[in-house]
């Protein structure tokens, strides 16, 4: 990995335990942790899983989840075959991972989370309905991408509900960016996806300016390589019970 003169970049240092008690973290010179930098108040404890997710963590993680490092992933080794790859970037407890993976066997997911807790509620299933297509990833979804996920490697990205950051002075910790739609872009091979679903009005419309500025993508106007039906969560629904209003954007990644 190439290292930066800019001192404001960030120089990751192992240094101490995580605040769950379960691995090492890297943090910047600054102090922030590599795991969660859009976040910064994030606690966690060890008594936020059960026994049994604890279980199942110690048994699977090794095998099924990685964190965020500077290692470009060998998904063939990984997933043991060669078949078209999503990454869907924050997964929550994976309800929407499970069913889609479920419905695609012939894809294999790389799911992306933060949170230790709602990765291990979907290990716990992974273990419980025998998935064996998704692989989990503990980190930054944009530090996922720019040090472990080949150029032009992926068939499609997911991102579900991301989090709309809604006050003004913290619209900078977005995850889409324009310079997210560059690497997403980057990432996808010719003819992959992207697909992007919201429930907030303003970050939807956030969302189609700055995908309007990637050369790389465009509106979906064809079949896609992979399937774009989502389960409606429990979260999602009670919100369009609510009156909430679902955006979707879908974009193909064109020839370079």
């Amino acid at each position: 990995m190439e290292t930066s003169d800019d001192p404001a970049a960030p120089r990751w240092e192992r240094t101490d335990e995580n605040t769950d008690g379960a691995t090492q973290v890297e943090r910047d010179q600054f102090g922030r942790s590599r795991l969660h930098p859009r976040v910064t108040s994030f606690r966690t404890r060890r008594g936020t899983l059960t026994d049994a997710q604890l279980r199942t963590w110690e048994e699977k993680w090794p095998s099924l989840g990685r964190d965020v490092r500077d290692e470009v992933i060998d998904t063939r080794e990984w997933f043991g075959r060669s078949a078209p790859v999503v990454l869907e970037i924050g997964c929550g407890t994976g309800t929407s991972t499970a069913e889609m993976a479920l419905a695609e066997p012939e894809v294999d997911v790389l799911a992306v989370e933060v949170y230790r807790p709602v990765l291990a509620q979907l290990l716990h299933r992974i273990k419980r309905e025998g998935i064996t297509n998704i692989r989990l990833l503990r980190g930054d979804g944009v530090d996922v991408m720019e040090n472990m996920v080949e150029a032009g490697s992926l068939t499609g990205v997911r991102v579900f509900f991301p989090d709309p950051w809604p006050k003004k002075r913290h619209h900078k910790r977005r995850l889409l960016q324009p310079s997210t739609f560059s690497l997403i872009a980057s990432r996808l091979r010719p003819g992959g996806v992207l697909h992007v679903a919201t429930d907030h009005a303003d970050y939807a419309e956030w969302i189609a300016e700055a995908g309007a500025t990637e050369p790389m993508l465009r509106t979906l106007d064809s079949t896609a390589p992979i399937s774009l039906e989502r389960p409606v969560t429990k979260f999602e629904g009670k919100g369009l019970r609510a009156g909430s209003t679902i955006t979707e954007m879908i974009w193909r990644r064109v020839d370079s």
